[in-house]
């Protein structure tokens, strides 16, 4: 069974930063497709950041110069930098892992972590 474990989540003002990480077992780090999304109640789940095994990244538009995803091979610990923060980046963030294809298709989708939620205000 695939385990999502993600921390980091909090409170912070307009353009603020905050650091968010996803813990995996070292198969699923090194072999799987893992990223992030971030869900505002009422709307869908949307991709935000994917990397692949050779660490290949994919960004979604509104976040492409402000976060960062990397890959700590020490730790087998996926990470999201996020700079500039806006109050539109408010919500629900998720790590996500899939199959290795699916990063050539956007972003992974077959396992959850639990969310942590990112709250920015002004």
């Amino acid at each position: 069974q695939v385990q999502l474990v993600e921390s980091g989540g909090g409170s912070v003002q307009t353009g603020g930063s905050l650091r968010l990480s996803c813990a995996a077992s070292e198969y699923v780090y090194r072999r799987y497709c893992m990223g992030w999304f971030r869900q505002v109640p009422g709307l869908e789940r949307e991709g935000v950041a994917a990397i692949d095994a050779i660490g290949s990244t994919r960004y979604a538009e509104s976040v492409k110069g402000r976060f960062t995803i990397s890959k700590d091979n020490a730790g087998n610990i996926v990470y999201l930098e996020m700079n500039s923060l806006k109050a539109e980046d408010t919500g629900m963030y998720y790590c996500a892992a899939g199959g290795s294809y699916q990063c050539s298709r956007g972003y992974p989708t077959d396992y959850w972590g639990q969310g942590t939620q990112v709250s920015v205000s002004s």
